[in-house]
């Protein structure tokens, strides 16, 4: 496989979408019009991230980066699906992070909510997703639910100091844990909830995060933002929570398309580059 691609200064001539389940089943019969959808939004790069319905099957993601041009990939096992992995799930995901449009690993984390698997056995599968991420000197994007102090104990044990960066997908939290997750040099990952009308704490806590640390995401088919809410969410509806973002914030929305497209290329750039 060729090499991972470098910074393209192209991918900022547009919002970035960080984070899209673009091969769910609700998108099947009109995928290529959600893309192009996309697209005409103003938005010129897409993450589909990789967890797809859970091992054997790690490639989601990378087969609609290989469908279209402007959709990248990440490879990962969600908290629901931590039962099904073994240690082939584990060489899996190894061989398929070195893909060249696998930017991230993820999304990965404790979900205390559904607990579809057994606590323990999450725990398990998020330190050995850290572990790989660490080892393979890639970015993660976290799923946390119901588990906040969990999530945050396994990322202090297994990878403060790793300085790979990463993203708390979909970030919900108050200022309390804002600040925590900025500690631990995460962005968070800013999607519809930002524009509910009971969000206000989502939103403090927004308004006082430096925008060096804000990433734009849809969560899609999940997660519409108003005046979407309740509907199919898909990538071109990331534009409502970039306008939203920028009231909250007091800044031009060019200013935020710019800073979150800038701070993505970071995150998933920044140790290649840092290692040639």
């Amino acid at each position: 496989m060729s090499a991972k691609p470098n910074p393209d200064p192209a991918l900022a001539a547009g919002f970035i979408e960080t984070h899209c389940h673009l091969d769910d089943g609700q998108f099947e019969a009109e995928r290529d019009a959600v893309v192009e959808r996309a697209l005409e939004a103003g938005i010129s790069m897409l993450v589909s991230i990789g967890t797809g319905d859970g091992p054997p099957d790690l490639e989601a993601g990378i087969r609609m980066a290989e469908a279209y041009e402007p959709v990248y990939a990440s490879v990962g096992v969600h908290p629901h699906d931590a039962s099904r992995a073994s240690e082939e799930t584990w060489a899996a995901m190894r061989d398929l992070a070195a893909h060249p449009k696998v930017l991230i690993l993820g999304e990965m984390g404790l979900d205390f909510h559904y607990d579809h698997s057994p606590r323990e056995v999450q725990r398990g599968a998020f330190r050995r997703q850290l572990e790989i991420a660490a080892e393979l000197g890639m970015p993660i994007a976290i799923h946390t639910r119901e588990a906040w102090r969990e999530t945050v104990d396994c990322l202090r044990e297994v990878w403060a100091g790793v300085g790979n960066g990463g993203i708390f997908h979909c970030f919900s939290g108050g200022l309390a844990e804002a600040e925590e997750a900025l500690s631990l040099g995460f962005c968070l990952g800013i999607g519809g909830v930002l524009t509910f009308p009971r969000a206000e704490e989502l939103r403090v806590a927004v308004a006082a995060t430096p925008l060096n640390q804000l990433l734009l995401e849809t969560d899609a088919p999940y997660l519409a933002p108003v005046p979407f809410r309740g509907k199919r969410n898909e990538p071109a509806f990331l534009v409502h929570t970039a306008r939203k973002l920028a009231e909250v914030k007091g800044l031009p929305l060019e200013a935020v398309r710019r800073a979150t497209s800038e701070n993505f290329q970071k995150v998933v750039f920044a140790r290649k580059l840092a290692n040639q």
